[in-house]
């Protein structure tokens, strides 16, 4: 195959739909037999009954700040057996809880510890890479880290599944890289585009030439098309792709251009912000995940970021369904009067009104002087019904605020669930 990865990239999109929803009862199985802590979240859940998106919808959403709280707890819990990873692991190495099998273990801030299995190409990057235009054959510099974080070895696993060159050059040292690029005659670049935009300054103030480098898959940073045209004057076509130290691969760029396509390997839901709620195709919402990596088989894994499903397929001929890309935080959590409200709250005053469609909490005034709005869509605004919300609000929140209802349509589609617009002059 010279356009694609793989067959799957083109398989029938109802066929796919169809393999995943097979494939899920078994890795929620997994989860519940292998790992702890999912053990614990999945108590009660028929595996077998999970076979569906309705289904799936139905269980608890993870987020990243519970992952850290429960590798927190276990850490410091010395009764336990020792386990770095919370539970969330089903591979370790000698002395842990569970089997070993894991090549390489990683520190994320927090810090939160994440495992490297022994699969070829465990983070599924090489897909990325390929519609990148990497081959067999290349050389790659990779600028990712190789300290601490996975970035440089997910990278590096993908690159070398494709039967790529890798030269490890980590990230700093502006000048000895951009020697080894010359030197070496690279042929493309895995990194940060930040990083890759300095290289190519630096290159053009000391007249140093780089005909090689005409590739990069960027992630780990925004990539707004103003760079990206940027560094195709340069000589560099470079693509980005969406990937998480826990996740993988999630999505990646195509030639296309038409935002990000989704990896074969993850089930993607975006849902209201601070639920677990799907939205419709089209509405922004939070990126929830649901790997099929056995080793590390995170269930429904919120992870924080805005995102939409595009529709249509991908002009490419790839058939998974696409989305738009980084649009942003989920967790819009904002201090009022000395309290915190979070999205989850204002998700719940919704959940009372079933009447409500989209609704946003705008915080206003001064600080120290705040004033709460919720502004709700609602096909009709029958009488008493702003007085009602507004009690939920003072019920959830314990704070007063006011209500103002719209017509639905007016909130803009952005997924944002509580806007701060107060004054910090």
């Amino acid at each position: 195959m010279t356009e694609f990865f793989d067959a799957l990239e083109t398989r029938d999109p109802a066929r796919r739909e169809q393999a995943l929803m097979a494939a899920l009862p078994a890795q929620v199985a997994q989860a519940q037999r292998s790992s702890p802590a999912f053990a614990e979240i999945l108590r009660g859940v028929d595996a077998a009954a999970v076979t569906g998106r309705g289904a799936l919808a139905a269980l608890p959403v993870t987020r990243k700040h519970e992952l850290l709280e429960r590798q927190q707890a276990a850490r410091a819990d010395r009764r336990a057996p020792r386990d770095p990873f919370g539970g969330f692991s089903a591979i370790g190495w000698q002395g842990l809880v569970r089997a070993q099998g894991a090549r390489r273990v990683f520190q994320s801030p927090g810090p939160i510890y994440e495992p490297e299995g022994l699969a070829p190409d465990y983070w599924r990057v090489a897909r990325a890479l390929f519609a990148t235009g990497f081959r067999a054959g290349h050389l790659v510099h990779n600028s990712f880290s190789y300290h601490l974080t996975p970035a440089g070895s997910m990278m590096e696993t993908g690159l070398h599944a494709l039967g790529c060159t890798v030269f490890p050059g980590g990230i700093g040292n502006t000048e000895l890289q951009l020697q080894a690029l010359a030197e070496l005659g690279s042929h493309g670049y895995v990194g940060t585009p930040s990083f890759l935009k300095i290289l190519l300054d630096k290159a053009a103030e000391t007249g140093v030439t780089l005909p090689s480098l005409t590739r990069a898959l960027v992630s780990g940073e925004a990539f707004p098309p103003s760079l990206r045209d940027l560094l195709r004057t340069r000589g560099v076509d470079a693509y980005q792709c969406y990937a998480t130290a826990d996740l993988g691969l999630i999505a990646y760029e195509t030639a296309a251009r038409e935002g990000l396509v989704l990896d074969e390997g993850v089930i993607v839901e975006i849902v209201r912000p601070g639920t677990g709620d799907p939205v419709g195709d089209g509405e922004v919402g939070e990126l929830v995940v649901t790997t099929l990596n056995p080793d590390y088989p995170l269930i429904r894994f919120g992870t924080g970021d805005l995102s939409a499903v595009l529709p249509g397929h991908c002009p490419t001929g790839r058939t998974a369904p696409r989305i738009k890309g980084w649009m942003g935080r989920a967790d819009q959590t904002t201090k009022v009067r000395g309290m915190f409200v979070h999205p989850s709250q204002v998700a719940e005053v919704v959940r009372r009104h079933p009447e409500l469609g989209r609704a946003r909490l705008v915080v206003s005034g001064e600080m120290a002087n705040d004033r709460m709005t919720l502004k709700a869509e609602a096909p009709t605004a029958a009488e008493g019904l702003a007085a009602r919300i507004a009690e939920s609000l003072r019920d959830v929140t314990k704070m007063r605020g006011e209500v103002e209802l719209l017509a639905p349509g007016t909130l803009p589609n952005d997924g944002k669930v509580i806007e701060d617009a107060r004054r910090y002059e």
